[in-house]
């Protein structure tokens, strides 16, 4: 059987980290993206493709030759304008060439039914793609230790599928202000103790889940399950 091919949105830095020896070598602007993912993603037996912001129309073509899509969170928050809303909070920086091909890859990848996988802000352009809304600031939620600990329990929804909820854990990480407020067409996974959603799924789609912790830094499960549904395109 040939591998999946999962599609992976990276980030971008206007400066990327200058040299430290004497030479001359400035930051320059980079894309990027953790490699825990792409770890976590070969070691369930993909071949992973990054995809770097901006080019909505490249990002589309490539994404129709791929079998799965992981869209990953990263230090930038979604403007409220893309839901709606004025900035009624804390907003931090924002990266309108990567909200914009994220929101339009996750609409295509839903359009067609393609297994698809949202981390921490991939999750809320899940969400927002679909018709949803953010909590815009929930200052307070974020932990201060590592994130590969966990931060707080996660407490089931009830009735969720068996297979979804098997591959959560019980726990989970936190580095995010932000958080999904109306769902659009996702339902509830998961929630933290305090009600923020951790977890969502789409129902009636063959794998499509969002959840808010970086499960890459502790666990493999969503991974795992991601890139066996692909494997059955």
């Amino acid at each position: 059987m040939a591998r999946p091919i999962i599609a992976v949105t990276c980030d971008h830095r206007a400066v990327g980290p200058a040299g430290t020896s004497a030479r001359v070598r400035p930051g320059r602007p980079e894309v990027y993206i953790g490699e825990a993912v792409v770890r976590r993603l070969r070691d369930a037996g993909a071949i992973v493709l990054l995809l770097p912001p901006g080019d909505v129309g490249g990002g589309a073509e490539l994404l129709r030759r791929c079998d799965g899509l992981v869209i990953t969170g990263g230090a930038f928050d979604i403007h409220p304008h893309h839901y709606g809303q004025l900035v009624q909070g804390r907003l931090d920086g924002t990266n309108e060439d990567r909200t914009t091909l994220e929101l339009a890859l996750a609409r295509l990848a839903m359009e067609r039914g393609l297994p698809t996988l949202g981390i921490c802000g991939g999750m809320q352009i899940l969400a927002v793609a679909s018709g949803g809304t953010l909590h815009q600031d929930i200052s307070g939620h974020e932990q201060a230790t590592d994130p590969a600990t966990a931060w707080h329990p996660i407490v089931l929804a009830a009735g969720v599928p068996v297979g979804l909820a098997a591959m959560l854990g019980s726990d989970a990480n936190s580095t995010h202000h932000q958080a999904v407020d109306a769902l659009g067409a996702f339902s509830v996974l998961a929630r933290a103790p305090d009600g923020v959603v951790e977890a969502m799924y789409l129902p009636g789609a063959a794998f499509c889940v969002g959840v808010q912790g970086h499960p890459e830094l502790r666990s493999d499960g969503p991974f795992r399950g991601l890139v066996a549904a692909a494997g059955l395109g």
